[in-house]
């Protein structure tokens, strides 16, 4: 049965404990990504999306019905762990990021049980991809999808202070628009408001961009609601003092 988080406070990711931290008790949350059990002692991966951190369940540092729930642990369920950052005792796993440290548990708690996953949960997955879609929700906690996604946002995020610092504003414009006489044919969809009436996506960027420019509005960056893919960029406008936009 699941258990309730009320009271817990994350202290950190798992892949931002260091060896720093060693001797400091700390709360992790994550998935457990696998579980090995070898009597008496018990060896748990927690997973988010910074990495994994090693955890060890052992009678005398966590309480009987705590080493009885571990036991029980298995690929996916979500757990929240209360311990002691130490020094590794075993052997070091230099490819990961906490390769030299593990976590003494102290206290734990089941905040979710999980089935068996239809495919692992790991990097360089050989499922077919009809199978991922369908479970699109495991699919996208494996790593190296996490990674693109996490890397994304970072190129993102730097590709707007980058222009910010030039001068740009960041402005939205319409995902749907009026219909326009082109050469393709517009992708249409229909108004649940204005029956029999239709939007079209706009494949005329440039009457937005010539609206800002008249409207003062010389530097700028936008999306259709969507971020910076495929966004619009700057251009050059012809102003009083003969100067360009950029």
């Amino acid at each position: 049965m699941a258990e309730s988080m009320q009271g817990l406070h994350r202290t950190c990711r798992c892949a931002e404990v260091t060896k720093e931290m060693i001797g400091k008790e700390v709360v992790l949350m994550g998935w457990v990504q696998k579980a090995r059990d070898k009597g008496g002692i018990i060896f748990v991966d927690l997973r988010d999306r910074s990495g994994i951190m090693q955890l060890i369940f052992e009678n005398g540092s966590i309480d009987e019905e705590g080493f009885a729930k571990a036991g029980k642990l298995r690929s996916e369920f979500v757990i929240a762990v209360t311990g002691v950052v130490e020094e590794r005792g075993g052997a070091v796993n230099k490819n990961l990021a906490t390769g030299e440290i593990e976590l003494r548990v102290k206290s734990l708690r089941v905040l979710s049980e999980a089935e068996v996953p239809p495919f692992p949960i790991e990097e360089n997955s050989k499922t077919k991809d009809e199978i991922r879609l369908k479970y699109r929700y495991l699919d996208l906690r494996r790593p190296d999808l996490q990674k693109n996604i996490m890397l994304k946002s970072k190129v993102m995020m730097l590709t707007r202070q980058f222009f910010a610092k030039e001068g740009f504003l960041e402005i939205e414009t319409p995902m749907l628009g009026k219909s326009t006489p082109e050469g393709a044919r517009d992708y249409l969809v229909p108004s649940r408001v204005h029956p029999g009436h239709f939007y079209g996506l706009p494949q005329s960027p440039q009457l937005y961009k010539q609206l800002l420019m008249c409207s003062g509005y010389d530097r700028y960056i936008g999306g259709t609601g969507v971020g910076l893919a495929g966004s619009k960029t700057s251009f050059t406008s012809k102003r009083s003092d003969n100067s360009s936009g950029l």
